[in-house]
């Protein structure tokens, strides 16, 4: 008989809960609010064409996403350990489910996110440093976006330091990691509360347009739909650091509910300071709505403060991101369905250092590459697919673990995780039909992970475990 692998027999130093309440609900806040409430409305009204519309969109994605934030608690009260949904998968329907969430996270949705967040902080730079976005070297040949050349510029450099800097500050204890979110998003908060009151209190009103941007149509809705999820995106990142929040069975429900709340009310808040000082034609032509409201408003100097804001908001999304995102291939690796090297914990610092690296250094290069954003809308099909699945977990649990202990129990079972599941499948369908191609890429890169997954499924069981 083979021995048992030593990442499974010795497993050595384990996390510690070093995160309280305020840096738990500073990773939802932090991580959801990165440059998206910077940009989306311009894609969104685009989509619907008026601004009633667009505030329907922005409440209904945030109803949705507060769907799954209720049923996340639960399942993050009861279960409260590394990796968030890979435990959530791996309990309701098997490791093979929970295996193929760790890989999609690894080397496409997460790592795509934190270089798409990166390089989102080097353009805004720009405005202030335009020689990095200077082409240093090409590569002559169809490897680039849309077929063309490949690019190396100044400002990917720096993007992948960045990325490498915070992957440094969070090895070092998730303790630093999280006191840098907590003050990060606290003055990201108060940034975005400035152009509000800025907006709202000493913009003036645009004369009153009564024409739509675009006629209204259901693929519209949908598709509007998705780019405010993508703003939403990332309330659920806390649930994957469970294993390191004190008292998780209080914390994780109040951090996900409280959380998500919060960025609604900055979403419809924003949004009404873009609409009162803009017209929803020049909303639809301005790719920085936010920037050209403060503009508007105090010239020049108005939208440079924009970019700085920008650039916090997406530094707290980066730093969260990091910090989060890293515990899922640990998690995956601690029970034996991943790169042995991934599940160590560091003896002193207490943190799955080397997962941090790895995830930290293929996001840098994912930057290099500059088809991070194309890999990303691939997987967006697929990780819905996995969304809708973790919270159907909650139905499953409730009758494959009815034992479970569940400190805090979904409100509104079981129409809420059933919303959330039924609007989840709608969006997956709806792509699949829009985007057939770029669909089914997607499930493609999730199938490539099956074969990785039997051949440490055959380690484990030649071990007898």
């Amino acid at each position: 008989m083979n021995p048992k692998p030593a990442y499974l027999t010795n497993r050595g130093p384990e996390l510690k809960r070093d995160l309280g309440q305020w840096a738990a609900a500073s990773i939802v806040v932090g991580t959801v609010i990165g440059s998206g409430i910077f940009l989306v409305p311009r894609t969104m009204i685009q989509r619907v064409g008026s601004p009633e519309l667009v505030f329907v969109v922005w409440i209904f994605g945030g109803l949705l996403s507060l769907a799954g934030a209720l049923s996340y608690a639960e399942l993050a009260a009861a279960l409260p350990e590394a990796g968030g949904e890979y435990a959530y998968l791996r309990e309701a329907y098997g490791p093979m489910w929970g295996f193929l969430y760790s890989w999609t996270q690894m080397w496409v949705a997460k790592s795509g996110s934190i270089a798409t967040l990166a390089t989102a902080f080097f353009y805004y730079l720009t405005n202030f440093f335009p020689t990095l976005d200077g082409v240093f070297y090409t590569i002559r040949l169809p490897l680039g976006p849309n077929g063309g050349p490949l690019e190396f510029r100044y400002g990917q450099l720096l993007a992948m330091a960045f990325i490498l800097a915070l992957a440094w500050l969070n090895y070092y204890g998730v303790k630093i990691g999280g006191n840098v979110q907590v003050a990060i998003t606290g003055v990201k908060v108060v940034l975005i509360a400035a152009i509000i009151v800025a907006g709202l209190g000493f913009g003036h009103p645009h004369a009153v347009a009564a024409q739509q941007v675009v006629p209204f149509t259901i693929a519209g809705f949908f598709a509007a739909l998705v780019a405010a999820l993508w703003a939403y995106d990332g309330w659920n990142n806390v649930s994957m650091v469970a294993s390191e929040v004190r008292d998780p069975q209080r914390s994780l429900p109040r951090s996900l509910i409280w959380g998500t709340t919060a960025v609604i009310g900055i979403y419809l808040l924003a949004n009404a300071a873009y609409f009162y000082v803009l017209t929803p034609g020049e909303v639809a032509a301005s790719p920085r709505v936010a920037a050209e409201m403060m503009r508007r408003i105090f010239h020049e100097p108005g939208a440079s403060a924009v970019s700085i804001a920008a650039m916090i908001s997406i530094f707290a999304a980066l730093n969260g991101s990091i910090l989060s995102g890293s515990r899922v291939p640990y998690a995956a690796a601690r029970d034996g369905y991943f790169f042995g090297p991934i599940g160590r914990v560091h003896p002193k610092y207490h943190t799955p250092g080397v997962s941090i690296l790895a995830l930290s250094v293929w996001a840098a290069l994912l930057v290099l590459s500059g088809r991070y954003e194309q890999l990303y809308t691939y997987v967006i099909f697929a990780s819905w697919i996995l969304y809708g699945m973790t919270t159907a977990a909650v139905l499953v649990l409730r009758r494959k673990r009815p034992d479970l202990p569940r400190p805090y129990r979904t409100l509104g079972y079981p129409a809420v995780p059933v919303l959330f599941v039924l609007v989840a499948l709608a969006l997956v369908l709806s792509t699949l039909f829009d985007s057939p191609r770029e669909s089914f890429m997607g499930i493609g890169l999730i199938v490539l992970g099956l074969p990785f997954y039997f051949y440490w499924r055959g380690r484990l069981q030649r071990a007898g475990l």
